[in-house]
């Protein structure tokens, strides 16, 4: 699964592709967590907005960055969210470790 990933004011930004599975979510751990170690920036924005199937590997995936970025003080963030996708997030206690952001996605 393709992530893009930037750093600009203080954030880093992951733009998620595609599907989220057991697969591809070893990888993305990888990613991920080698850009964080390396910038250590204050937040980290996961943008879901081309992901196009996630399985509970998605909710694995958000929470462990979570405990990477606490580990160096930071916040997550949680961006381009369908309306299913935040229901499940919310549903798995999510919405009380990281923030959701609007990107103007169109359901």
């Amino acid at each position: 699964m393709p992530v893009t990933i930037e750093y600009r004011d203080e954030a880093l930004m992951a733009r998620l592709q595609g599907e989220i599975d057991h697969h591809s979510a070893q990888g993305l751990r990888e990613q991920i967590d080698d850009a964080i170690s390396r910038a250590i920036p204050q937040k980290l924005v996961m943008d879901f907005t081309d992901v196009t199937f996630m399985d509970s590997s998605g909710i694995g995936l958000i929470m462990g960055r979570y405990r990477q970025m606490s580990v160096y003080g930071g916040k997550v963030a949680i961006a381009g969210l369908s309306t299913q996708q935040k229901k499940v997030m919310r549903l798995a206690g999510l919405d009380k470790l990281v923030s959701f952001e609007e990107t103007g996605r169109k359901e």
